[in-house]
Parts: structure tokens; sequence; C-alpha cells
């Protein structure tokens, strides 16, 4: 009997304390999605770290507007609950909401600003936002943070997320030579400020 207390502490939760889990999961999202808002704030609190950190990587790492988007992905999580069917994990179904949820605002961002001539605002150049050189993480994030809108969406999206060059044309609207080409240009304006 000690050996499988040991064997349980090196290997992880046993089968039927990962069976309890998801089920308490999954009990949390059908009562949520009967509108128990209890039940809406656990899975808030499970879920909302891993969520920021994916908003603030879409949003180079501006916090303000991470924080603004992650709320966005919660009120339209809340909204949208009843369409969860449980045939993907539910931090998958979130991960993608924050996805198009982030799409959708840029979208309406660039409908917006084509009706409107923007104002230049020096702070935002390319140059503007150095890295301290205190480690290569930083350096990255900073390097990612400078890279053009369309060339970082393209970069995040492919190379940190994961997501395949069709699915990214798809939601941009784009074509899939275009998100090729800003991620190619993503990637070379990387290695150039890496370089520095």
């Amino acid at each position: 009997m000690k050996t499988s207390a040991v064997a349980s502490d090196t290997i992880g939760p046993l089968p039927s304390t990962i069976g309890e889990e998801k089920a308490a999961a999954l009990d949390s999202i059908r009562r949520a999605q009967s509108g128990d808002v209890d039940a809406f704030e656990l899975l808030y609190s499970e879920h909302s770290g891993r969520i920021y950190a994916l908003c603030l990587r879409l949003k180079a790492g501006d916090t303000s507007d991470a924080t603004e988007l992650m709320q966005d992905v919660f009120v339209r999580a809340w909204r949208r609950l009843s369409t969860f069917r449980g045939e993907c994990a539910f931090a998958s179904w979130l991960h993608r909401l924050a996805v198009n949820t982030m799409l959708e605002n840029a979208r309406t961002d660039n409908r917006r600003n084509a009706r409107v001539l923007p104002m230049d605002d020096t702070s935002r150049l390319a140059g503007a936002a150095r890295s301290s050189g205190v480690e290569l993480k930083m350096d990255i994030e900073n390097a990612i943070a400078t890279l053009p809108k369309g060339a970082r969406l393209a970069f995040v999206l492919h190379d940190v997320e994961g997501y395949q060059h069709q699915e990214i044309a798809e939601q941009l609207g784009v074509s899939v030579g275009t998100v090729k080409a800003q991620l190619h240009r993503a990637r070379r304006l990387l290695r150039e400020r890496l370089e520095r």
C-alpha cells in the first residue's frame, strides 16, 4: 500500500481523481449554462490566468488592452456559454473565443480607422520600445511588441499559438499568401531586432 501512495505522488493524480476533476468541471459548466453566476465565477478563476496571458501576447504586452480584451472574452463566454457542447476541452473553447474576440475587435478597429485619418503617435514607432537586455525572454517579448500589427498577429497566432496558415487567413479575412508574407516579415524583423 505504501508503494502505491509513493507512486501516486510521483506520477500524478490517480485516474479516479482525474475523473472527479473532469466531473466537477463539467458540473460547473452545466450549472453556469443554467445561469448559476457562482459556477461561472469558478470557471473564471480557473481559466482567467491563461486567457489573460494569451490576451497579453495578442495585444503586444499592453496590459490595459489585454485586460479589456480579457473582459470582452469572459462577457462573450457568459453570453455564449449555451453554445459550448463539450466536444472539446472548455479551456480550448475559451482560447478560441479569445482569439475570435481579438480578431473581431481588430476588424472593427480597422473599419473605424479606415473612416478616420489616424494621428501619428511617435511613442509607437518601431525604435521607441527598446529591449533592456536583462533577459532574452524580455528581449523577445519587446521585439514582438514592436512588430507591425499584421506581422505581430501572424507571428503570435502561428508561431506562438500554433494555428495553421489557412485558419489565420480565414479569421483575418486575408489570403494565405498574405499570412505567409506577414509571418516571413515578422521573423525577419525579429531576427534583425534581436541581433542588435
